[in-house]
């Protein structure tokens, strides 16, 4: 099967690349994607919003010219489920890694702005769970390939059409929640609940991680995305 690796906020293609080389190794064709903008200054960048990366994406799809799996991390997810809803029968299933769909209108989240672009603030910056895993050799290790993203992107409200992308099939990897956890989460999000309650088919595993494991642990997150692709 095809795949496409989106990265979240502040990665670009090499952040899969451990993953990469397990799904490879388990028959699959790879095309990991580094969005537009990333580590490019705000006079090259300041018009790329939340559209470009989803058109960005699509874009991969199409070139591919049959059915893939889209997969989407943190940030990313919002994207992934942008190509759903743009080509919902060219996507086999979509996959949120730690993430959940977004409904129509809804940003990624907001962080400070320096010199026009959206810089990466640190592993300190996130809450202990999210990167109590990452030990401090893949923080060292990792923190260079984190690069600014254009300043529109995470605050951008992603626009959605009427909804044929709930009949995708949809795998959710969630870091720490099992799906009664995050049901309860949801019911705290408003119409994040509805866009949920609205996919025909969706599932959730819970993969023991924080919220990067395609750096603390990229084997099981490619033996589950795996799963979650051979999955009829």
């Amino acid at each position: 099967m095809d795949i496409i690796l989106i990265p979240g906020l502040w990665l670009d293609a090499s952040s899969w690349n451990d993953v990469t080389t397990e799904l490879e190794r388990a028959g699959h064709t790879v095309h990991p994607l580094t969005m537009p903008g990333v580590g490019v200054p705000a006079s090259e960048s300041s018009e790329i919003g939340i559209s470009e990366w989803v058109d960005a994406a699509v874009a991969a799809v199409d070139a591919v010219g049959r059915p893939v799996v889209v997969v989407g991390h943190s940030g990313g997810g919002n994207v992934a489920w942008g190509v759903a809803d743009a080509r919902p029968d060219a996507v086999a299933r979509a996959v949120f890694v730690d993430t959940v769909p977004p409904p129509s209108g809804f940003g990624i989240s907001e962080f400070e702005v320096v010199d026009g672009v959206v810089p990466f603030p640190g592993w300190d910056f996130f809450p202990a769970e999210d990167v109590d895993d990452l030990d401090e050799d893949t923080r060292s290790r990792t923190a260079p390939l984190a690069r600014s993203v254009p300043a529109k992107v995470p605050t951008d409200e992603i626009a959605l059409g009427p909804g044929a992308r709930h009949s995708v099939p949809v795998t959710l990897l969630m870091g720490g929640m099992d799906r009664e956890t995050l049901e309860s989460e949801l019911e705290q999000w408003g119409p994040y609940a509805d866009e949920f309650r609205a996919i025909a088919d969706a599932e959730v595993v819970r993969i023991g991680s924080g919220h990067w494991p395609q750096f603390s642990m990229p084997s099981r997150l490619a033996e589950l995305i795996d799963a979650a692709v051979t999955r009829r």
